[in-house]
């Protein structure tokens, strides 16, 4: 009898879709919050037939080559811009994703962001636990989507999800930066026309070559006053030191983002940390990259990621695949082999 395959999931994974796992091979999971060094998966990558990868992982050449056996990544995330797709086509391995169950709930984390930053939550929510709170009182003024001209950059799925949000909050306009999108009720522009007649800018794009700091120097001259910005895309895809330095001349009103650049992993340039500067200042809102996190849908993208991995150990291709790789050689559970080309 055949050994049975080995999968690797770096991060904790709900009990139950470690169960299903667990009925086709052998699991090797981490059980802490914290992830591993690069080393330690490449280490424990070594014997695996299939890898369960999430938002801190880098899969690339040298991974692969130390595992030979590997056959699919099942990436348990939308955004793989930290996995060689051409390196995994090359070694034969599977790569899918999570492609819709993430867009939901950080749609709503980005109108949740900018009404929180809009109407001084943080700095209201301090005063009060201060003990100072007596009353109403004429302080914390801010500003509404209400009447506001909204933008939004990348008119993905997220993007498009926001846009369907605005809808509701009566902008008097809702623009958006895509030349490739049709959506009703959006005024297709130019990034440097949404920059200059934004309210609110909420940056929803992915990050590729061509969008690394797409809003940067130029764009934060030329912004609107007050303009405030939310950034639920990329954390590259917004230069953080322009920003820093745009908020304290006054150039934008405020920043709110739940993704920075010290994430971006493939990006060996990228800073290690958020500058304490931009932390330090007070018209900004910052969560720790909680877009998806809301406990059914995290739940719902483990079982996808799940059944990705179940498909190529009994033979199938994987339902949400990214690549073609020429050649896969997988192994079932009952050990018999299939060829997908």
């Amino acid at each position: 009898m055949s050994a049975r395959p080995k999968i690797l999931v770096t991060q904790r994974i709900h009990q139950e879709v470690q169960q299903r796992l667990a009925v086709h091979g052998d699991i090797d999971m981490n059980p802490g919050s914290d992830p591993w060094p690069q080393s330690e998966v490449t280490r424990r990558a070594a014997p695996s037939t299939a890898l369960m990868g999430f938002m801190t992982d880098q899969i690339d050449s040298a991974l692969l080559t130390a595992a030979p056996h590997l056959k699919v990544v099942a990436c348990a995330l939308k955004g793989y811009d930290n996995y060689d797709i051409p390196a995994c086509t090359q070694a034969g391995v599977w790569v899918s994703i999570v492609p819709d169950l993430l867009t939901e709930p950080t749609a709503e984390l980005a109108i949740g962001l900018a009404i929180s930053l809009a109407r001084h939550v943080r700095q209201g929510d301090a005063y009060v636990r201060s003990g100072a709170f007596n009353g109403w009182r004429t302080h914390f003024y801010g500003t509404g989507l209400h009447g506001s001209v909204a933008a939004v950059v990348g008119l993905g799925q997220v993007g498009s999800a926001i846009v369907n949000r605005l809808s509701g909050f009566g902008c008097s306009q809702v623009l958006g930066v895509d030349p490739a999108a049709v959506l009703s009720g959006v005024e297709i522009v130019s990034l440097d026309t949404a920059v200059r007649s934004a309210d609110f800018l909420f940056v929803a794009a992915p990050l590729t070559p061509n969008s690394r700091y797409l809003i940067g120097q130029k764009q934060l001259h030329q912004a609107k006053a007050g303009q405030l910005i939310i950034n639920v895309g990329r954390g590259s895809v917004v230069d953080e030191s322009e920003v820093t330095q745009a908020l304290k001349k006054g150039q934008i009103g405020g920043y709110a983002a739940d993704v920075f650049e010290c994430e971006d992993w493939q990006l060996t340039d990228r800073p290690r940390r958020i500058s304490p500067e931009l932390l330090a200042l007070d018209n900004t809102v910052f969560t720790p990259h909680i877009g998806s996190a809301v406990q059914n849908v995290r739940l719902a993208i483990e079982h996808s990621a799940a059944d990705n991995i179940i498909a190529v150990l009994q033979g199938r291709s994987p339902p949400n695949a990214i690549n073609q790789p020429r050649q896969i050689e997988t192994k079932s559970f009952s050990g018999e082999f299939s060829i997908n080309s």
